[in-house]
């Protein structure tokens, strides 16, 4: 794909966001929004070619978004849309929708996740996300490459903390 192309696809994509969040509620109020704080270090990992995407976040550094913790939510990269979720891919080339433990230390839905009442529609999009994304060859790696991360976390988290 080219650019413009990769601009497209992640535009439909963010629609697919623009009114469906992961709980009916706002959800920062559990955690006075620790998800939206960031300074000059820390970020959302973008996905590939997703900097093609965006209008008026200006604050880059490599693959990282950084943010001083205020945006328009249309402004927002994929990683804050889908957070605290993420649409891995399994074994066999299919998409699951699982907690995103990169996350945990910030985010009570994370670590709650299995107790939580997600949004429907909101995991639906996410799975949604995550089939589009894995058709093209360099996104579908960055998937897999993610979810190899969070599975990594899961299998510390369950040899040691359990």
């Amino acid at each position: 794909m080219n650019d413009r192309q990769y601009r497209a696809v992640y535009n439909g994509i963010y629609r697919l966001f623009d009114d469906v969040t992961p709980l009916r509620a706002d959800c920062g109020m559990l955690c006075g929004k620790a998800c939206c704080k960031g300074d000059e270090n820390t970020g959302m990992l973008l996905f590939p070619h997703e900097e093609t995407a965006f209008k008026t976040i200006k604050s880059q550094s490599g693959s990282l978004c950084v943010c001083n913790g205020v945006c328009e939510r249309n402004d927002r990269p994929l990683s804050c849309r889908i957070f605290p979720l993420f649409p891995a891919l399994d074994k066999n080339g299919n998409i699951k929708v699982i907690p995103d433990l990169r996350g945990a230390d910030i985010c009570p839905l994370v670590r709650q996740a299995e107790n939580v009442s997600f949004d429907r529609r909101f995991l639906r999009h996410v799975r949604v996300t995550g089939k589009i994304l894995s058709r093209d060859a360099e996104c579908r790696e960055f998937l897999r490459k993610v979810t190899e991360q969070i599975e990594e976390i899961s299998e510390i988290q369950n040899k040691f903390l359990k």
